[in-house]
This record gives structure tokens, sequence and C-alpha cells, in this order.
């Protein structure tokens, strides 16, 4: 043991106190895994999305109601004023129909024009009403409905929680361990032996790298058993994009680290850190939606680069090599807080 390279003495000790802290592996593997099953059951792909419409109780109202049929795939209920107001606020409802004769000469659609779904059920009803009225399409198109994995939302989700947990595990699982260590005062006993910065450190990389791997082969298995996920692009340009991403992270969980003594502070830094990315990112519904003013910063984020990279790789087949410059992103945050984590730190 005595004749054992510093740094192969470091990565095995923190490959071993993941067998004292089994919760840890709870958080690392079966967080994700808990987590893809909920939204995967939520978001599962239906026959037919249903339109909730609430038709204002006046005359007319039944007639509007019957054009408007379950098969069809609308839920239609017959509402006072009030109660229609109630639904449409909450979201109960998609759309308020007030019937012609209530409205005087044609029917109106009260609705919100901010809400994605409101405006579907606005052209679904309107579409119902005018064949009711007696409308006679002149072109029939035959349906030929296709559902294919890679655009449903598990196949959205599951890169996304891979990028997720690679930016969690390096935040936290070096960020934080490095400064709970400081303060227990065991980087000061390390700094004692005969041990350079760069082997502490990159025995803490080096072992995260091990659990990324694991991660990524345990949540691709699960897409794959359960939702029928298959992989489009290489297997390679996965496993290069979850390295990369990793050292950006580690980088960054190590910068953070480097300075300070408490363990409450490095949690708020870190989550400092990742909170901006979990909202603006693309873990959960895509960064797009946010303004365009916003995307330069949005595409600079080591998490957006990381999700768009896995997202082309796993559902697209994109090689590495039509991904150059999400690749740069990441090596420029892991090089530059790498570069600033070895000048700053500190044993004490």
């Amino acid at each position: 043991m005595r004749d054992r390279h510093p740094f192969l003495q470091l990565f095995a000790a923190r490959l071993r106190e993941l067998k004292r802290e089994p919760g840890v592996l709870f958080w690392i593997f079966g967080f994700p895994l808990l987590l893809a099953i909920g939204l995967g059951i939520a978001f599962r792909n239906e026959p037919r999305t249903e339109v909730a419409v609430g038709v204002l109780r006046s005359a007319g109202a039944e007639a509007v109601a019957a054009a408007l049929p379950a098969e069809r795939g609308f839920r239609a209920s017959v509402l006072t004023d009030a109660e229609a107001a109630h639904a449409l606020r909450l979201g109960k409802v998609a759309l308020v129909v007030v019937p012609a004769a209530e409205s005087g000469g044609a029917p109106e659609f009260r609705f919100d024009p901010t809400r994605p779904e409101s405006e579907l059920a606005r052209v679904r009803v309107h579409d119902a009403l005018e064949r009711a009225a007696g409308r006679v399409d002149r072109i029939e198109p035959r349906e030929a409905p296709v559902t294919e994995p890679g655009s449903r939302y598990i196949d959205f989700l599951i890169p996304g929680l891979l990028g997720m947990n690679i930016m969690s595990g390096g935040m936290w699982g070096i960020g934080y361990a490095i400064v709970d260590m400081r303060s227990k005062r065991l980087l000061k006993r390390l700094a004692a032996t005969p041990m350079k910065r760069t082997h502490f450190l990159g025995a803490f990389l080096a072992a995260r790298l091990v659990l990324v791997l694991a991660e990524m082969v345990l949540l691709l298995a699960f897409g794959w058993l359960a939702f029928d996920l298959v992989p489009q692009g290489s297997l390679v340009d996965v496993v290069a994009l979850c390295v990369l991403g990793a050292c950006a992270f580690a980088g960054l969980g190590l910068l953070v680290a480097t300075r300070t003594a408490k363990v409450e502070i490095v949690g708020g830094l870190i989550n400092l850190v990742m909170l901006p990315m979990f909202v603006v990112s693309g873990v959960f519904f895509s960064s797009e939606r946010f303004p365009d003013v916003l995307q330069p910063f949005v595409r600079a984020l080591p998490l957006t680069a990381l999700n768009d990279g896995l997202r082309a790789a796993i559902l697209e087949g994109a090689p590495l090599s039509e991904q150059l410059p999400r690749v740069l992103v990441l090596l420029v945050w892991g090089a530059i807080s790498f570069v600033l984590a070895l000048r700053l730190f500190r044993w004490s």
C-alpha cells in the first residue's frame, strides 16, 4: 500500500466511501430513475388529447354541446357565467363558448391566447361548430398517425435527467465533499503527506467519472427497457459528451470549494450556480422557450451545451464533429475552472 501512487490511494478511498454512505447511491442512481418513471407516466402518450370546453348556459347551449361529442375528443360542460369564468381562470376548461343566440349573431369564444392548449381548443371547436352548421369540406385528407421514439416527452426528458445528474454530481459530489473535509480538518492532515494538489483533485475527478459512466448506462438502459428509447447515435459520442460534462462540472465544483470553509456557505454557492441552469438549460422543457435576447447567454451555459449535445447524439444520431460549438463550451468551462481551482485551492 505504501508503494502505491498517492493518486491511486485517494481514488480508491473515494470509491470506498460510497459503501459507507448508501444514501448517496440513491441520489446518484435511484432519484433520476424515480423522476423518469413519474414524469414518463404523467406525460405519457395518449391516443387523443381531450379538449375541455365550457358552454355558457343560455339558449342554444345544448345544441353547441351536442356539436362537441366525446368521441371526437371533446369534454363539453354547460356552465353558468360565473362557473365558466372560474373554470377558465383555473385552467379547468381551455375555452368557453357563448352560443350565437346569446352573443348576438355568431358564437363567441372566450380563451387565454397565451395558453397553447386554449389556442388549439379554439381551432378544434371552430372546426366542429362549422361542421355541425353544415359545412362540407372540399378535401377530406386521410389520417396516418405516426408515433415513433424520439418525439415523446420521455425521449426529451432522459438526456436532460442525465445532464442534470452530471451537474449535480459534479457540484455536490466534489464541491460539497471537499468543503466537508476542510471543515473537519481532514484536508490539513492530507497536506502534510507527500501528495500534490493535482493528485488530490485528480482523484476526485476520476472517481466522479466512474460514477458518471455508471449513471449513463443505468439511465439509457432504463429508457430502452421501459420506454423503447434506442440511442440513434454512437455510444462513444455519448460517453465523450458525458465525460466532457463531468469534467466541466467537476471543475466548477472544485472552484466553488477552493476557499470555502463552511458547508452552509458552499451549499448556498452550489445552489447559486445550479438553479439558473436548472431553469434555463432545458432539463424539463426546451431552452428555446426563452426570448431570443437571452439565447446567447443560455447557449453559453455548460448544462445547456451538455443537454443539447446529449439529445442530438441520442435522439438524432448527430456525431461530435457536428457539435463542435457545444464541445467547445464544455471544454472552455472545464479548462478555466480547473486552472483557477488549482491556483486558488487551499487546504485550510
